[in-house]
């Protein structure tokens, strides 16, 4: 599939970036793009890899003519570029519309007028009953994602969505370990609250999943399992080797939700269920259907959703196991200092 392609990875000079080149340098493809607004981390990730087969391109997702420069001659599409801070996107909800929504807009319709043959836009469960402009801007990015697909040609395009990506550059985990490290307290916002794990390999996997085997319009969310805010701080300081370490409970920040969901009710009764994903169909009625309207469907009443409440709970001893994997965690207990998952 990949043998003298050409892979462009929107927002690649982040977390995502840096695990799909890692995947992908040694692969077959025979040019990945990477393409994002910040010369200085071009300029980190070309030193840092030192391949010709890397291409970079300086623009912004949000000027359509610097997109389409960058897709001409282009095979594949991972959109990964957005706005993804919560506390940002709440003062700023403006700008979260322009990067993901309108952006995701501009790359669409580039990859289509340009006979791009997949696309995969990266999205998360926050946009999965939206309570923030970060997630609402993310919900109306899969509603534009789904709608292209539906006029896209030749251009198949599918939409993957996943829960917190452990160690991803902004994320909690880099900060509670900076906490420990430096004898401050560990600020937890609610000792409760479940959020899904994921490993940024495992983000790679669901997008690669999806590319694989995904038709027009669907979304794809792989199966993860979740842990407490108090059983990820604990799981931190025993490997770190301070299980007495202070923890402070902060309150829930703006924004927040106590749990997160990957599929809705409704996406649930819809979803096929692939062993480790889910597949969700597009809805391809168009507006002059009567179902909903004049009937109705009685199995949306009596579905449940997939939250970060409901699915597999990781206790301490399993949080810790998963955090093991992580380079990240690696680097931390031999004594090196890193800020995040590159």
């Amino acid at each position: 599939m990949f043998k003298n392609r050409v892979l462009l990875i929107t927002g690649g000079t982040g977390s995502f970036g840096n695990a799909v080149l890692r995947r992908f340098l040694d692969s077959d493809l025979d040019e990945i793009r990477i393409f994002s607004r910040d010369e200085k981390k071009q300029d980190d990730m070309r030193k840092k890899y030192n391949n010709p087969k890397l291409k970079f391109y300086i623009g912004d997702v949000r000027d359509y003519q610097s997109v389409l420069n960058v897709v001409r001659g282009v095979d594949f599409i991972y959109h990964a570029a957005a706005l993804k801070q919560v506390p940002s996107c709440e003062f700023h909800p403006l700008e979260a519309v322009k990067t993901n929504v309108l952006g995701t807009e501009n790359v669409l319709e580039a990859a289509i007028t340009c006979g791009v043959k997949r696309v995969v836009v990266l999205s998360t469960d926050k946009a999965v009953y939206p309570i923030n402009a970060m997630g609402i801007s993310k919900a109306m990015m899969e509603k534009v994602a789904v709608a292209k697909s539906r006029s896209s040609n030749s251009t198949v395009i599918n939409v993957t969505r996943y829960g917190n990506v452990m160690c991803s550059r902004g994320s909690v985990i880099p900060l509670f370990t900076q906490q420990i490290r430096t004898n401050q307290p560990i600020t937890i916002t609610d000792p409760a609250m479940t959020r899904f794990m994921m490993t940024l390999d495992d983000a790679v996997d669901l997008v690669l999943y999806a590319f694989e085997h995904g038709k027009p319009g669907e979304i794809f969310v792989q199966k993860a399992p979740a842990a407490t805010i108090e059983t990820l701080a604990y799981a931190l300081t025993g490997l770190l080797g301070k299980p007495d370490h202070e923890v402070r409970v902060i309150g829930t920040r703006h924004g927040e939700k106590l749990y997160e969901a990957l599929l809705s009710r409704e996406e649930m009764v819809a979803a096929e269920d692939l062993g480790g994903y889910y597949r969700v169909p597009p809805d391809l009625r168009d507006l002059n259907y009567g179902k909903y309207v004049e009937q109705g469907e009685v199995k949306i009443s009596e579905a449940a959703d997939y939250n970060s409440h409901n699915t597999t709970r990781l206790d301490i001893p399993g949080m810790q196991a998963l955090l093991m994997k992580l380079r990240f965690m690696q680097a931390t207990l031999h004594g090196d200092v890193v800020e995040a998952e590159e």
